[in-house]
Formats: C-alpha cells, structure tokens, sequence
C-alpha cells in the first residue's frame, strides 16, 4: 500500500501542506527507495525546508541531505527549518534523480526526485512505483521506465488523433488506411 501525501488531504495530519510526497510505508521489507518527493520547483533553497519539516514529524529531524549538482542551478550549505539547520551537500555520483535524507537519530532515506515539470500522471506513477515496499527499482530505472510509459501513451495518443483526422478509417493490418476497393463490398442482400 502507498502513502501519497499532497495538499488536498492534509487537513487532519501534522504535514506541511506544501509538500508532494509518497513514503512506503513500514514494513520489513526493504526497497531500494524510501519513497518520492515532487518539488514545485528546481530551488533547493525554497523547496527543501517544507520538505525537512514535513519528514521531521514523520522520520525525525533531518540534518543532512545530499543531491546531484546536475539537476540543482543553486545548491545552499544549510538551508534553515524550523527551528534547526539543515546541511546541504552535492556528489556528483550520486543519481540525479535521488535525494538522501539523514538523520542522527534514525538513518538515512532515499527519495526518488521527480522533476518539477513533470505531467500529473507520470508524477503519480512514479510516486506510486517509489513506494512499493522492498522494490529493488533504482531512481534510473524508475526514469527510464517512466521515459518508455510517457513515449508510448504520446504515440497511443498520436494513432488516435491521426485515427480522428482521417475520419475513423479502416485501417490495415499494417497500420496504413485502405482503400475502398480493399473493403469487401456486399450485393444487395435485401429481397
């Protein structure tokens, strides 16, 4: 079961309104992912401190996290929230779709990080497959999967809208319109 946070359902739970995100949830299966966040925008600096304090009520206080530079313009050293400083750092190693949080208290997570311009339903499909408990799916793999998915529903939509555009015609086997003289044409069978 996937635990997908947003603002719409925040009334009742202590969570930052602000934050998109999905955690798997606790068991004792162990994945290769924690869950997903997805950031309204590519500044760390304004969309890291909703986050902290959004996991500080879930997992603890975070004190560290770690991002690739490739995908952050602006990368602060600490980044305040509430109450307490966050320290940032960068790896160029480390995959530029993945976040991890530490803490002292707790360990470490690691979020899939999914870009901000990203449609609504491939950021739901990535929440949900970032949360599935003990998925050994890499923050890669999940990207490129949703690279293969997002292709061929543009190319589903594609046959369609050409499909419309021709009117509904029959259509081939081998995907090319056919002519009327290639549909069977029955005589009058009325009598």
């Amino acid at each position: 079961m996937t635990t997908t946070l947003d603002r719409t359902m925040l009334r009742d739970l202590p969570i930052e309104p602000r934050v998109r995100l999905s955690l798997t949830p606790k068991t004792t299966l162990v994945g290769r992912l924690d869950g997903a966040w997805w950031p309204y925008s590519r500044d760390l600096g304004a969309e890291l401190p909703p986050l902290a304090a959004a996991l500080d009520n879930v997992w603890g206080r975070i004190t560290r996290v770690t991002v690739n530079p490739s995908r952050w313009p602006v990368i602060p050293r600490m980044v305040p929230v509430a109450g307490h400083t966050v320290h940032v750092g960068w790896f160029t190693e480390q995959h530029p779709d993945k976040l991890i949080l530490l803490s002292y208290t707790v360990g470490r997570w690691d979020l899939l990080v999914i870009p901000p311009e990203t449609e609504p339903a491939a950021a739901a499909r990535l929440m949900a497959a970032a949360a599935i408990p003990g998925s050994v799916l890499t923050a890669g793999a999940l990207m490129a999967d949703e690279a293969v998915i997002g292709r061929g529903i543009r190319d589903a939509l594609r046959q369609e809208a050409r499909w419309e555009d021709e009117g509904g015609a029959c259509m081939s086997p081998f995907g090319s319109p056919m002519g009327q003289r290639a549909l069977p044409l029955l005589g009058n069978t009325w009598r």
